[in-house]
């Protein structure tokens, strides 16, 4: 090699091929540091995995070199959890949990001492030790929960040559009906089609199954899938522009979302050419009993429905409740062990619903009564009815506080277009302005005020998904609303309790009649997220009834308050009434306090008790024949409500003293004892025979609870003139229906007519 030094310009003269070697070295160190910059972050995949109980909460995942792997909990925080969500195409977290809350992973844990600030576009970006490098277990595995809403327009990132064990991420899905088809309510039928990068695109339906079918349809509110005529789709895909999504799909029948669907085989894109052996995938679904078109009203009201063995009982929307399960002709709850989304979506379904939206723990739905027929209950996801699925007749160690409840997905019915509230103060309160077709158009008009009260307004909140009743109201003058709506367009209206709309109940039709009840006296409505359920405790009537036989002299107070039958008033002072004791214990098993309507300036004075009563019917006493007349003289009574009693750890709130404020506060309960005035039945008259005690409580629907068909109780009775037996005491509902229908008497609190 030949170098050339100047002394006058001390310059080194390189040979050309040297200069050429350094330039090339040069280039390849630019290239491989641009290249590390590019791929230093690797891409990966998140899922959310384990025992969820709703679709955007579960166990972390992390798709990696090929394989599944956790995520340890050390120095993991809510910046982390937030990445995790915004990755997974959600607007970000709501929290995050420790220590494998839904189950222990398998594999790898990938990621351990994670460092987030929280505006990563992905948990690989944040600092760690490393993919792989960890000194954690599974029982270390984090979880977290997101926010339900999406971020619009995502766009997913995928990575190339997955297996099968990706999921599928995409922003939404819709069934987009046909022309023909799009005035029908529900929408059961049409192209399916998925939101992805702010885009809709169909689906190829080569490799297209009933499986997945049976999943979108869960998914839209209905119970199962049905087949169609293809040859009208085809016809209109052909007129149509196409604009296919990238992947096929994977389901397996029993998820309860599409988002637990594996990710299938990648679609080469050619424009109108794509999926040239098949279509875009039509979908076609089976609506359950309470959203089918009515076409066989006849037919259902001529036969008898036959008795279910699952109910949900204590939910404020149609679709969501505690799980309660016959069994020897007695109702009782599911204890949550081992609850979760797959066991819910086997309910959801059987009871005519899509697949769960949620499985809930806890009583988060209020607590039932009776006995827990199961426990760690075990779904494959395809069992016809709950019963079907492996559990635990071993329920010890489960209390109702541990009652599992659902959420399942419903049909869009467009019943929250045809109400609103307005005026009030919040979204929450209200006048009741009605859509309604007046002249061949629709306009916006009050609802009359008369026979209006708390089981409407029940049926209001239920129609706009805004919870329970808490007030029904008959005067709105206070709430100024649309004074374009001020005319009453919907008057005489009486519903039962049960119905999903307004116009679903009883009322005049387009012959308004409404005296008085209109304008600013017409019908408003106060809803609440949670509402009180109160419940006798039948075991403390049996064990405390019996008879007393006391003089006309010692019951002067108790005949001022009505307590005793007509007879009385012509009774002598030395003469003796007998009297049919037994104690009256009531639980608040809901989610929030049972408080009276009545203020406080509106209270009165009762000298037998020496107390106010805030409410003045809260009880009604019975005693009935076999038959279900009256054969004693009932009373209404009235109570000062307060807590006698309370759980453990729960504190006591109301109280009857010094004029204090009165309720029963959630888990605790209002006792009447056997030994103070009017805690009976005036049996003084009845000769001996066999008879039906019934009790009802919160009669006429006065206070909203979130059930009322257990405020009644009966036990039979066996008198035989100097003694009483009572036996078979039972709350109502709790009881196979062919049971109830042995027992004469009410089935709901209403005792007087509307």
């Amino acid at each position: 090699m030949e170098i050339t030094v100047s002394s006058s310009s001390c310059c080194i003269m390189l040979h050309p091929v040297i200069i050429l070697f350094f330039l090339n070295a040069l280039l390849c160190m630019w290239v491989h540091c641009n290249a590390q910059s590019a791929f230093s972050t690797p891409i990966i995949q998140l899922r959310l995995a384990g025992d969820k109980r709703k679709q955007h909460e579960g166990r972390v995942e992390v798709f990696y070199n090929g394989q599944w792997g956790t995520v340890c909990d050390d120095d993991f925080s809510f910046s982390a959890a937030q990445v995790v969500c915004r990755e997974l195409g959600y607007i970000g977290a709501e929290s995050w949990s420790p220590s494998a809350k839904y189950g222990r992973g398998e594999g790898h844990i990938w990621l351990d001492n994670l460092h987030c600030s929280g505006s990563e576009r992905s948990l690989a970006q944040c600092q760690s030790n490393g993919f792989g490098v960890s000194d954690c277990k599974h029982s270390e595995d984090v979880g977290v929960v997101c926010s339900q809403t999406r971020i619009p327009g995502y766009q997913f990132i995928r990575t190339y040559g997955h297996d099968e064990a990706v999921t599928v991420q995409v922003e939404d899905v819709r069934i987009r009906a046909t022309y023909s088809h799009r005035k029908r309510i529900p929408i059961t039928e049409g192209f399916l089609e998925v939101k992805d990068g702010g885009k809709w695109r169909q689906i190829c339906n080569e490799d297209w199954t009933m499986m997945n079918t049976r999943v979108i349809c869960g998914m839209y509110g209905f119970p199962g899938e049905k087949r169609f005529n293809d040859r009208p789709y085809k016809l209109l895909a052909k007129r149509r522009k196409k604009n296919f999504w990238g992947f096929s799909i994977n389901c397996s029948g029993n998820e309860s979302d599409l988002s637990e669907c594996k990710l299938g085989r990648e679609v080469e894109l050619k424009g109108n050419s794509t999926c040239a052996k098949g279509m875009p995938v039509v979908v076609s679904c089976v609506p359950g009993r309470a959203f089918a078109p009515s076409v066989s009203v006849g037919f259902r009201k001529a036969y008898r429905v036959e008795q279910p063995l699952v109910r949900l009982k204590g939910g404020a929307m149609i679709g969501e409740g505690r799980v309660e399960v016959l069994k020897n002709g007695v109702w009782g709850t599911v204890c949550d062990d081992n609850w979760n989304i797959r066991a819910a979506t086997v309910v959801c379904r059987e009871l005519g619903f899509g697949s769960a939206k949620e499985a809930m723990t806890g009583a988060r739905l209020g607590q039932g009564i009776g006995p827990v027929h199961m426990n760690e209950v075990e779904c494959s996801g395809f069992e016809k009815s709950l019963t079907e699925c492996y559990f635990n007749r071993d329920a010890l160690g489960c209390s109702h506080n541990e009652d599992a409840a659902v959420k399942c997905n419903v049909p869009a019915m467009g019943f929250q277009n045809k109400l609103r509230l307005g005026g009030g103060r919040n979204p929450y309160e209200g006048r009741v302005e009605v859509l309604t077709e007046r002249n061949g158009s629709l306009v916006w008009g009050t609802v009359c005020s008369n026979s209006w009260g708390t089981i409407e307004a029940m049926v209001v909140c239920r129609q706009l998904g805004l919870g329970f009743a808490s007030l029904a109201f008959q005067e709105t003058w206070y709430w100024q609303g649309d004074p374009a709506a001020d005319k009453v367009v919907m008057s005489g209206v009486r519903c039962s309790g049960t119905e999903l709309t307004l116009d679903q109940c009883l009322h005049h039709g387009k012959h308004i009649n409404c005296p008085g009840g209109g304008g600013r006296l017409s019908a408003g409505v106060s809803c609440t997220a949670t509402a009180p359920d109160l419940v006798l405790n039948a075991q403390a009537v049996e064990q405390t009834s019996y008879l007393e036989d006391r003089p006309m002299y010692a019951l002067e107070c108790a005949m001022e308050e009505n307590c005793l039958s007509s007879s009385a008033h012509n009774a002598l002072a030395s003469a003796y009434r007998r009297l049919f004791r037994f104690s009256s214990q009531i639980h608040n098993n809901g989610k929030s306090d049972f408080r009276p309507v009545a203020s406080h300036q509106s209270w009165v004075w009762h000298e037998c008790h020496r107390h106010f009563h805030s409410m003045e019917v809260f009880t009604h006493y019975d005693l009935m024949s076999l038959n279900g007349s009256k054969v004693a003289e009932g009373h209404k009574a009235s109570f000062c409500l307060e807590d006698t009693y309370c759980e453990d750890g729960i504190q006591k709130k109301y109280e009857c003293a010094n004029y204090g404020a009165q309720g029963i506060t959630v888990g605790c309960w209002d006792t009447y004892r056997h030994d103070i005035d009017c805690q009976w039945i005036d049996i003084t008259d009845v000769p001996p025979g066999d008879y039906v005690l019934q009790i009802v409580i919160n009669p006429n629907y006065e206070v909203a609870e979130s059930d009322y068909t257990n405020n009644i109780l009966k036990c039979q009775c066996r008198y035989d003139g100097h003694r009483i037996w009572t036996y078979n005491c039972h709350i109502g509902g709790s009881l196979s229906s062919e049971t109830e229908d042995t027992f004469p008497g009410l089935l709901t609190n209403q005792l007087s007519r509307r």
